[in-house]
């Protein structure tokens, strides 16, 4: 009778599980979005979004290479959670006009609402501090509003062609300046802890796309 074959292990270090890296990740890039939406980059440290996330210092380096590059992942995790948000209100087929702009809005103040006016955009956080961040950072938060610009502009191309704003308008000229009011307008939000100037910008903006 032959002897049973003893199974032997690999040698090296066990394979780690790809979920729980994924999961791990996921956890870090979660707290570091929650915490750059209350605070600025320079000012939150990473024991902080640790902590927060009772992560052992020592794994970071694992899931990241150095916080530029934790940060470049941040802004790139907000840019697809953010576009997801506007595609949802703004390419859906409308039922009357400008729906999908008002939803967009309704649903941003719901969301600054929701945080006590504590957390912001992350990209418009970033953008108040360019002079003490990562050179990395400006050229991919200016590729982000780009894109941002870009789909808005072509929600507004749409609503020109269904009749209801003025055919005149410069569409992706209109965009461009729908950011950089809204930023201010949530900057404004979170000081004066009411959601009024994020209506009242978007009011004044609807009312310039009829005339």
């Amino acid at each position: 009778m032959k002897a049973n074959k003893q199974q032997t292990r690999p040698r090296g270090r066990p394979k780690k599980s790809v979920d729980g890296h994924n999961q791990t990740r996921q956890r870090l890039l979660r707290g570091g979005i929650e915490a750059l939406t209350e605070a600025g980059y320079s000012s939150v440290g990473l024991d902080t979004i640790l902590k927060r996330e009772s992560i052992p210092k020592g794994s970071f380096y694992y899931y990241f290479d150095s916080k530029e590059a934790f940060g470049q992942e941040l802004i790139e995790s907000y840019n697809r959670f953010f576009k997801n948000k506007l595609s949802k209100h703004l390419l859906s087929r409308p039922s009357s006009g400008l729906e999908g702009f008002h939803n967009f809005v309704a649903d941003a103040i719901s969301g600054i609402e929701k945080y006590q006016f504590q957390r912001g955009c992350l990209v418009g956080n970033l953008g108040q501090e360019l002079n003490t961040l990562p050179p990395s950072f400006r050229v991919q938060l200016a590729d982000v509003f780009k894109q941002w610009c870009d789909l808005l502009a072509h929600y507004l191309r749409q609503e020109q062609a269904y009749g209801h704003i003025s055919q005149s308008l410069n569409c992706h000229q209109y965009s461009e300046l729908f950011w950089i009011g809204w930023e201010g307008a949530v900057l404004h939000c979170k000081l004066q802890k009411d959601s009024a100037p994020i209506q009242s910008f978007a009011d004044y903006f609807v009312s310039t796309l009829t005339e």
